[in-house]
């Protein structure tokens, strides 16, 4: 079949069963930018100069679903005002863009908006550090509309260790697992990208719901400890989680895994921090990429590890969350959020079936987080809010 059909073919697919994304970093991306001035960034009309993210792009990339992360860096000395802006941005976007966008608490919601042919908003935390070791602060971001959070980011918290991090904790602490426990009860979903692999472990051993890893990858396929080890992968199935590809270079080939850790280098020697995607960063970026040429992940690249990621934890386990205005680099082809009908049309071509797919894009999403207001809702008959501290169980 000609790439043109297959492409055709995939943005039909699109049409029923559209995509839901993991993780996408536009409200950072417009902090860092323009400092939440929605009309200096108008996501109406196309951004590309500026951004992977606007709404024609979200349009002709099939997207039904979208997690907004409400991220914050974990180096912020005010990290909780600094979320709550975060959601603050997420909901002005809502308010201004309300014919395209809907929000979205529950399984049911994202329904809803599919079937109003509008793109369902749910929103993730980014880093344990999000909440200052406060149980109440966790219930805060969830009554905020936080549906997953991320245990940590690049930074260990003083609960969870990091997969970029050094080991402190040995994976969940006591007050860890309580926060685990707390995110069950909930209805939160517990996110696993980003942790080391004994968090990953840990938390698996911990949770009663399904859990999620929001943007990684497959670490058979690329070293690198942003992604998942296949003995965490084979483990999804009895959770009833699922693993979201993401599509950072750095995390799907080799060689740019290499290549970015020169390049982190190379900003922080300017000054900058290593995500630093401001005009100064990626002038930064742009000078050295001129003398070291980038090794190119494409979209075959990512399906390689989609391909390893169902033999290993099946297609009832798997998703997508690209980490879009997350990053200074994307694949080719998978340039911004317009490009996931490639995705689909690769793995068209690499004989995965309809079925198989519509529950890549939509269904596994769908499905995960109604398992967990399931579990929820069941938990919440049985006991009442966690009012424990860290000092009380961490000592």
């Amino acid at each position: 079949m000609s790439t043109v059909s297959r492409l055709e073919e995939a943005r039909e697919l699109l049409r029923e069963f559209p995509v839901v994304d993991g993780h996408n970093d536009l409200p950072w991306a417009l902090r860092e930018q323009v400092r939440y001035d929605l009309g200096a960034r108008d996501i109406a009309g196309r951004q590309d100069a500026h951004l992977h993210t606007d709404i024609p792009r979200l349009r002709a990339g099939g997207v039904g679903a979208q997690y907004w992360s409400v991220y914050v860096r974990s180096d912020l000395p005010d990290a909780v005002p600094a979320t709550l802006e975060q959601i603050d941005c997420v909901r002005q976007l809502l308010a201004r863009y309300p014919e395209h966008l809907a929000p979205a608490l529950t399984a049911a919601d994202m329904e809803a908006a599919r079937g109003q042919d509008r793109i369902a908003s749910l929103m993730g935390a980014e880093g344990g550090h999000s909440i200052a070791n406060s149980l109440g602060t966790l219930r805060g971001l969830y009554a905020l509309g936080v549906r997953y959070m991320t245990l940590t980011h690049n930074d260990n918290v003083a609960w969870a260790d990091s997969a970029t991090d050094e080991p402190g904790v040995g994976g969940l602490s006591a007050f860890g697992r309580e926060v685990v426990r707390e995110m069950n009860r909930l209805g939160m979903l517990v996110d696993l990208s980003h942790v080391a692999a004994t968090t990953m472990r840990h938390a698996l051993d911990t949770s009663a719901a399904p859990v999620i890893f929001s943007h990684s990858s497959a670490r058979a396929v690329c070293d690198h400890p942003r992604n998942v080890p296949d003995d965490v992968l084979e483990r999804l199935p009895a959770n009833g989680g699922m693993a979201m590809v993401t599509f950072l270079p750095k995390f799907v080939l080799q060689a740019a895994a290499e290549w970015t850790a020169a390049a982190d280098e190379n900003m922080r020697a300017h000054g900058l921090h290593h995500l630093d995607t401001t005009e100064e960063g990626m002038k930064v970026h742009r000078a050295f990429e001129e003398s070291n040429p980038r090794p190119v992940a494409t979209v075959a690249t990512v399906a390689d590890h989609l391909d390893h990621m169902r033999e290993v934890a099946g297609v009832d386990h798997l998703g997508i969350g690209g980490d879009y205005d997350g990053t200074a680099f994307t694949p080719e082809g998978l340039d911004d959020v317009s490009g996931y009908p490639r995705l689909v049309a690769e793995l068209l071509d690499r004989g995965w079936s309809k079925t198989d797919l519509a529950k890549l894009t939509w269904q596994n999403a769908v499905r995960v987080l109604g398992a967990a207001e399931d579990v929820a809702r069941d938990l919440q008959a049985t006991r009442g809010p966690s009012n424990a501290t860290i000092a009380e169980l961490d000592g």
